[in-house]
């Protein structure tokens, strides 16, 4: 086995966090990367991780030859790129995590066009709106949808995602449309909430942030459900235009406060930094902000409505 081979294995059980969740990603039984992981100690002639049966940490030898270690894969994944990157067609495994609703909708038929121009490519994928430790999952990239907070990911911004407060004909009919933030207080709102537990904020025409405290009809942790709901009459719901365009350009849905146009955030593809990003990375976020830009399809079939 080579050294090359000895120094992959230990990276990923350090990112992994455990020998058992390092060999599920590897694909190789636990005792294989127990024993690569001996070796590799064996002959360097000094202890790498303190195994318990409880946890598992980097002594500091082991902290050092970590960070050497992931620099040293970076460089030649690099130069394995630099070479290779004339060549038109990907292959391997690309490992994505991608959120539900976005990813049902919007990144499936693009994946679908993807893998057609790329037929030696294989795609692992978890659709979920949860964050997830990309390191401890073996993931090479994630889209996230949100104003990104996490140091330890380098991050490409894919397209704005834009922000529409809507209500059904038949709500506003029996419950009047409001005409500013502050009077969704006498309303029945949905509210998304991924885990955060933060309240809806609306901006009126000025800018100001209104924070809406009433409590809301339905909480749930998926758009496309609360979607539904709001078609349904059951209150007001502020939502990605993402998922609000069909049921507006149908009238099953009208926007409120549209004077008030809401804070948008962004698609992201994000990766860890300890990771140089293979080929077939670049070429899928390439080819994503291509696809989707600055002007997304789904806010072009808005206008004029």
């Amino acid at each position: 086995m080579s050294q090359w081979e000895e120094m992959r294995t230990f990276v990923r059980v350090v990112e992994a966090g455990s020998i058992s969740r390092a060999a599920e990603q590897i694909g190789m039984a636990k005792s294989g990367v127990s024993r690569r992981l001996a070796e590799l100690e064996n002959r360097l002639g000094v202890k790498l991780i303190n195994r318990t049966t409880r946890r598992s940490s980097l002594t500091e030898a082991g902290t050092a030859y970590y960070e050497g270690s992931v620099k040293l894969l970076g460089d030649m994944d690099e130069l394995d790129a630099a070479v290779t990157d004339s060549e038109e067609q990907l292959t391997g495994t690309l490992r994505l995590a991608v959120p539900l609703s976005f990813g049902l909708s919007h990144l499936s038929p693009a994946i679908e066009e993807f893998l057609v121009l790329h037929p030696g490519l294989d795609m692992h994928l978890d659709f979920s709106d949860r964050r997830i430790d990309l390191l401890e999952r073996g993931v090479e990239l994630a889209i996230r949808i949100a104003d990104l907070d996490d140091s330890t990911l380098q991050a490409r911004r894919i397209c704005p995602i834009r922000m529409v407060v809507c209500a059904s004909p038949g709500y506003l009919a029996e419950n009047g449309a409001p005409e500013h933030p502050g009077e969704l207080a006498e309303h029945r709102v949905l509210r998304y909430d991924g885990g955060s537990g933060q309240l809806m904020k609306l901006l009126d025409a000025s800018g100001e942030t209104h924070v809406i405290r009433n409590r809301p009809r339905i909480v749930a942790n998926n758009g496309e459900f609360l979607l539904s709901m709001a078609v349904a009459g059951h209150g007001i719901y502020m939502m990605p235009t993402f998922i609000a365009w069909k049921a507006l350009e149908s009238g099953e849905l009208l926007a409120i406060f549209e004077d008030s146009p809401q804070a948008a955030i962004s698609a992201w593809a994000v990766y860890p930094r300890t990771r140089y990003l293979s080929r077939r990375a670049r070429a899928f976020i390439d080819f994503l902000v291509d696809r989707f830009g600055e002007d997304p399809y789904w806010d072009r079939s808005l206008r004029g409505l």
